[in-house]
């Protein structure tokens, strides 16, 4: 089993087709969402994290693509400037799997990258713009 985590962008025209469903029913993946995020007859975005035999992946991300899906993978989730942060902690009240907390016996904050699924509450959360996602 192989997995690859993507970030898809979806074209407003294919924003009420079951893309998700075909790479589950079809091409025996599995499909855990990180984040989303569509705007109506605009443009949709996922974050995905697909695991399956590496033929079926291939053949599952060559679908995505003949559909006019774009695709980048995650090369790395989550980017934490530890210069520009100031440790106030707006971070920790939003991760949902506690890759930042707060060493409260020193009062700095401590991120644990193999905790984040990179769902960017953080980056749109942090006011000194410390944290942000690369693709």
């Amino acid at each position: 089993m192989k997995k690859k985590r993507v970030v898809l962008t979806f074209p407003h025209g294919l924003l009420d087709k079951p893309i998700t469903y075909h790479l589950i029913k079809d091409y025996d993946l599995i499909v855990n969402i990180l984040k989303a995020a569509v705007t109506p007859k605009e443009q949709g975005l996922l974050v995905l994290e697909i695991e399956g035999k590496e033929q079926n992946l291939n053949s599952g991300i060559n679908y995505l693509k003949s559909n006019g899906v774009k695709i980048d993978l995650l090369k790395e989730d989550i980017k934490w400037d530890k210069d520009k942060c100031t440790h106030c902690t707006a971070c920790v009240t939003v991760c949902p799997t506690e890759a930042f907390t707060l060493d409260r016996a020193v009062m700095r904050l401590e991120f644990d990258k193999n905790k984040c699924i990179g769902c960017g509450l953080c980056v749109t959360l942090c006011p000194y713009r410390a944290i942000e996602i690369v693709f």
